[in-house]
């Protein structure tokens, strides 16, 4: 999301004549804030129209790339050996996303109007992606915290935890991922699933 170049486009259509100002000094006028958050909110109502829609969020590359490394590894491994499960497991984890991000919306929106005047500084002066990474040292944590008891409860009524461990028994990579188990529990699968859950809303705001 280039936020700057929407930004200048935007306030030089309404202040035409105005041109002796930089960029963060329009940046951080009260017009340049309210474009930027604006430009903002409107990224989050498309991140939640796509995880509101199991076969969207499944099919965004932004999301899959959101993947963490563990949860990559261990579906390289059921590739192999239970095909199935990877996509059961990805089903189960799109139905999760449209069920906690009611949960993400109001966070992030929260964020985006609590914005300061040095955030959009920095968004003003940073490349793009700037505004995204602000959101995700503000929120990052806190709605992993927030999502994950809803997705460890989504997981847990699939019951997709046992039918991995059973695929996976005796391979070695387990342990090197949980911490020398040989089985993943539930609270690890989905916490792993709501990283990738944040971080994909991250990539598609």
């Amino acid at each position: 999301m280039n936020l700057k170049k929407i930004m200048i486009s935007t306030v030089a259509v309404a202040a035409v004549g105005t041109v002796a100002q930089s960029c963060l000094a329009l940046a951080t006028s009260s017009v340049g804030i309210a474009i930027i958050k604006s430009v903002l909110l409107g990224g989050i109502t498309k991140g939640v129209g796509i995880f509101k829609n199991a076969e969207s969020f499944k099919q965004s590359d932004l999301i899959n790339k959101a993947m963490p490394s563990q949860l990559r590894s261990i579906n390289s491994i059921l590739e192999k050996v239970a095909p199935s499960l990877v996509d059961k497991q990805k089903d189960y984890i799109a139905q999760a996303a449209g069920y906690t991000v009611n949960l993400a919306e109001p966070i992030l929106k929260n964020a985006v109007n609590s914005l300061t005047a040095q955030d959009v500084e920095r968004i003003a002066a940073g490349g793009q992606g700037t505004a995204t990474l602000i959101l995700k040292e503000k929120t990052q944590q806190q709605l992993v915290q927030a999502i994950m008891p809803k997705v460890d409860q989504k997981l847990n009524e699939f019951g997709i935890v046992a039918p991995i461990n059973n695929a996976l028994k005796g391979n070695n990579l387990l342990g090197s991922l949980f911490g020398n188990k040989n089985s993943t529990d539930g609270s690890a699968l989905s916490e792993l699933a709501s990283q990738q859950i944040v971080n994909g809303l991250f990539n598609v705001i």
